[in-house]
């Protein structure tokens, strides 16, 4: 009987081990088979975590190697608050001067928050970001902050738990992101800002997780930007506790593809010179703006581009501010006298005139189409060459008409205006050229003195360096290579010729003709060099508002080329409502020939032998300083 009980417990005892090995057994296989990627994936997210690695951006380099734009690594700053006990107020009190932070918000920032956790259970904060973007030499100074903090204890009453408590504070409580992150740099500060543009952080994702990358916003940063970006690694690691790396339980480590090096062919010299003289200008004539190129006629090379007010690229502020707009090519205007090299070399082209036919300029006045066309003074009978040295807006006009609304659209197109110049920027605006069907019976007259069309100032320059480069237009050529990190090129921009506009008999014919504009009787004495010969032209155009001239409102121009026969560089100036004075000759004319002195001693040009003397201004006042006739002269 008692071995039967004892048979019965032995039975009991053995069914309860069974059935908890049973129960144990189902644990596991739901442990480790059923759930198992479900707790793998809630294991990996407390033990590993995925770095995305940013490339380091690319350079921005002038032609000679020199930095305009670069990126230099710096440190996400991240606090742990549940290492600070109640030590908020004097952590924030030492670090709020070097991470120029209002104490009281950073303060705020480092109290221990509770959030609830996936258990049920309360967890405190142990990850918050003070500031991003913080160079190298600023963390080392918070290193050297937390290390000096004493809180007012003398160390030796401490307990072994009190003493690691403040070691853990100093060491631990501030912390850096493993990974660097990188701030664009623009070391010349507002040189070349237009061409440059600048950058800023735009958020995007990959693979599901939320990222903050740099991107190009405006200008060479904007159109290149896939090309400086480079391409991004990552990192696959072991993290402890507190969330930091463990170096040695690294699983996947893919280095970043760096971004290419973008080489212009702007030279920062010479774009200096540029900007500093239009900084002149506009603090001697108070205009709405001011720009200056400086191209190489033969390749189309652009050596400086510049536009005043401007704005500084570490600090762009608001992008819809005026001073961000690139006005070399958002910009259009009439463009005045100096169109009249379009119909003349045209008409000089096709053989319908010749430097020496005359033309009767009707002692300024001209009735047509209805219309009564001005000259800025009286002239009579001028030749084709004095009609571009004495900037003769009925003598261009009667040249049009000869030519026919055919021919002088077609070179009006074939010179590239009312079409994109292709230039590397963003914004750039193609003008308004009229079709012929469009025209009015007056626009004949009007167009060949630089009425009734509207250009950018870039397509203007263009079209004076086809005639210095022997009649052949050239795109603009901004960014001259692609390079790696250690300087091997990865891809060439050569020069590209567009078209043949004009023969080179026409343009040289052409040249001879604007070398006059800067003699005694040209109306751009101002622009006359002692050791070089000049050609180049002038324009004024009053400026129309709301369909009809706008009093005492001009748009100033003057593009001039040198040596004349042999052209280094063209030079282009343009100023919107100048104050002071307002013809071309009398206020851009000056400041092309400040920046031509001092870029063809940069450049080395050789002075041209046998060259006349300038005239000085006292023996021969131009014809722009005579007053204007009339209201309706709006162009010289």
């Amino acid at each position: 009987m008692a071995k039967q009980l004892q048979y019965k417990r032995l039975t009991v005892l053995a069914l309860l081990i069974g059935m908890g090995f049973a129960v144990l057994g189902y644990r596991l296989i739901d442990l480790q088979v059923l759930r198992h990627d479900e707790l793998s994936a809630i294991a990996l997210r407390h033990t590993q975590r995925e770095f995305l690695i940013e490339p380091r951006r690319g350079d921005i380099l002038d032609a000679k190697g020199n930095l305009l734009a670069t990126s230099v690594f710096v440190k996400t700053l991240c606090a742990d608050p549940a290492l600070m006990g109640n030590h908020q107020a004097e952590i924030a009190h030492a670090l709020a001067p070097l991470l120029q932070a209002d104490e009281k918000e950073l303060r705020q920032r480092l109290v221990p928050r509770l959030r609830p956790g996936a258990d049920g259970n309360s967890l405190t904060n142990r990850y918050v970001v003070l500031k991003r973007k913080v160079p190298v030499e600023i963390w080392q100074k918070v290193q050297a902050a937390m290390t000096n903090l004493t809180f007012g204890l003398d160390k030796k009453k401490l307990s072994k738990s009190e003493q690691a408590f403040y070691r853990d504070l100093k060491r631990k409580a501030v912390f850096v992101e493993p990974l660097d992150d990188q701030l664009r740099v623009y070391p010349n500060q507002t040189l070349a800002a237009h061409v440059l543009g600048f950058v800023g952080m735009e958020e995007g994702e990959v693979n599901g997780t939320r990222i903050l990358e740099t991107s190009g916003k405006d200008g060479i940063e904007r159109r290149f930007n896939s090309k400086l970006a480079g391409a991004r690694g990552w990192r696959v690691t072991s993290l402890d506790h507190q969330r930091r790396e463990l170096v040695a339980l690294r699983e996947q480590d893919v280095e970043p593809h760096d971004g290419l090096n973008v080489v212009l062919t702007i030279d920062s010299v010479i774009q200096h010179i540029v900007e500093s003289a239009l900084a002149e200008a506009m603090e001697k004539h108070s205009p709405l703006s001011v720009s200056g190129i400086a191209v190489r006629p033969r390749t189309g090379e652009i050596l400086a581009m510049a536009t005043l007010p401007t704005f500084d690229p570490n600090n762009p502020g608001d992008p819809h501010l005026n001073g961000h707009l690139n006005r070399v090519i958002t910009d259009t205007a009439e463009p005045g006298s100096t169109f009249k090299i379009v119909v003349v070399s045209g008409a000089l082209n096709d053989g319908t005139v010749r430097l020496s036919d005359t033309f009767d300029c009707e002692h300024g006045r001209f009735p047509f189409a209805g219309r009564v066309l001005h000259d800025h003074s009286p002239e009579g009978v001028l030749s084709v060459e004095q009609i571009i040295t004495r900037s003769s807006n009925i003598g261009a006009a009667k040249i049009g008409i000869k030519m026919g609304p055919s021919r002088l659209y077609e070179y009006i197109r074939n010179y590239g205006f009312g079409m994109s110049t292709g230039i590397p920027l963003q914004g750039e605006v193609v003008g308004i050229v009229h079709p012929v069907k469009s025209w009015y019976k007056v626009s004949i007259a009007q167009i060949p003195m630089g009425q009734g069309i509207s250009v950018t100032r870039l397509q203007m320059m263009m079209a004076m360096c086809a005639i210095a480069n022997r009649g052949v237009l050239m795109a603009p050529m901004l960014v001259d290579r692609l390079e790696d990190r250690e300087h091997h090129t990865v891809a060439k921009y050569p020069p590209q010729r567009v078209r043949q506009v004009i023969s080179e008999s026409a343009a040289k014919s052409m040249v001879a003709a604007l070398k006059t504009v800067v003699l005694h009787d040209g109306t751009a004495t101002n622009a006359a060099l002692e050791h070089y010969t000049v050609a180049g032209k002038t324009g004024t155009a009053q400026k129309f508002e709301h369909g009809q001239l706008a009093h005492g409102k001009y748009f100033t121009s003057f593009i001039g080329f040198l040596p004349a026969d042999n052209p280094e560089i063209c030079i282009s100036v343009t100023l919107d409502e100048p104050k002071h004075g307002y013809y071309g000759g009398k206020i851009a004319a000056p400041v092309f020939k400040q920046i031509a002195e001092r870029a063809a001693n940069y450049l080395n040009i050789h002075p041209e032998d046998g060259k006349e003397p300038s005239v000085p201004d006292a023996l021969a006042a131009p014809a722009e300083s005579r007053p204007l006739k009339t209201a309706a002269v709006r162009q010289q």
